[in-house]
């Protein structure tokens, strides 16, 4: 069951979904992206507010969330080409190939962004911890001159 009216958003951008109380829903996206799916659901008329009014039934929602090959739908497409049963099963496998590549693509690629981060990362933690080092030397030999002037000031050395 899905309560009308339901969203699928990314960011700002929103695509509303037809009012409907059941059914499948399928929208093509160009993009890897965070997405959020949103369902309201409403009363009907005879139902109380749940303030004393009678108690109101839970809304209970199934959702299966699909993508890439899984969410294609073979059947439909080999009725629409008049695909053979083998001819089908090639064109989940070469549709599934084409997934298993755009996929290791994607990770690769991602895998080169987070080495390219853990060296950047690496590298500024090597010149913190070199000027940290600095500092704490430069502290140190300021405060050997202060304290051995300060106690010739005070006559405790020569």
């Amino acid at each position: 069951l899905i309560a009308s009216p339901f969203a699928i958003s990314s960011g700002i951008n929103a695509e509303y979904g037809e009012k409907a109380e059941s059914g499948k829903f399928a929208f093509t996206l160009d993009d890897y992206d965070m997405f959020s799916i949103c369902f309201t659901g409403k009363r009907k008329a005879d139902q109380g507010s749940g303030r004393g009014g009678p108690p109101v039934d839970d809304l209970s929602v199934k959702l299966t969330v699909k993508r890439g090959v899984e969410a294609k739908s073979y059947n439909d497409l080999a009725k629409a080409e008049k695909l053979k049963p083998m001819e089908l099963e090639l064109k989940k496998l070469e549709d599934l190939a084409e997934a298993i590549v755009t996929d290791f693509a994607y990770m690769k690629s991602r895998e080169k962004l987070m080495r390219d981060t853990n060296e950047s990362t690496n590298s500024r933690v090597l010149w913190f911890s070199i000027f940290s080092m600095a500092v704490l030397l430069g502290l140190a030999l300021w405060q050997v001159f202060y304290l051995k002037r300060f106690f010739k000031a005070k006559k405790l050395i020569e």
